[in-house]
């Protein structure tokens, strides 16, 4: 598969390249201590010549006929290559008190990447949070991605999943 690459994005941040753009859709959230239920996402991936993506995203829970609800989690940061072999470190805040430090690397022949914590920081009021796992992928142009987590003593568990379409980019 390939995608266009514009003319100042590193080399090196090419194979990530099927993320850019805005992407909208819908997921699942769960987890043992609390109820499943919908959310709506809004993702933004950009790059402005340097070595790193920048990444926002921002979700919301979704009432019994798909509206949007409460607002659910917000989080930023930024995607860097890490290394000659395809692999990288996602870097993300949170507003509820969480900083997290993901590795991994992209498969060699399909765009998706799979992601584990490499180290979390929280602060002194944030729930105990010990260890993550992402996995994003392209599926049919939709950006498709899961959230393991392991919380509040449970431990690595399904969290969150979402389809996504490209809206923009």
């Amino acid at each position: 598969m390939v995608f266009h690459i514009d003319a100042d994005m590193s080399p090196r941040l090419a194979p990530l390249a099927w993320m850019l753009g805005r992407w909208e859709g819908a997921g699942v959230v769960g987890y043992p201590d609390r109820e499943s239920g919908h959310f709506g996402q809004e993702l933004i991936a950009t790059h402005d010549g340097r070595e790193f993506i920048t990444w926002t995203s921002r979700t919301w829970m979704l009432d019994e006929d798909g509206r949007p609800g409460e607002p659910y989690a917000v989080e930023s940061g930024f995607w860097r290559p890490e290394g000659e072999d395809g692999e990288f470190v996602l870097l993300l805040a949170h507003p509820t008190g969480y900083v997290e430090q993901y590795f991994g690397a992209r498969h060699p022949e399909r765009p998706s990447i799979e992601m584990a914590t490499d180290g979390i920081l929280r602060t002194a009021g944030a729930e105990e949070y010990t260890a993550a796992k992402r996995l994003y992928g392209l599926v049919d142009g939709d950006l498709m991605w899961v959230m393991d987590m392991a919380y509040k003593g449970h431990p690595m568990t399904s969290h969150m999943s979402a389809q996504l379409k490209r809206v923009e980019g």
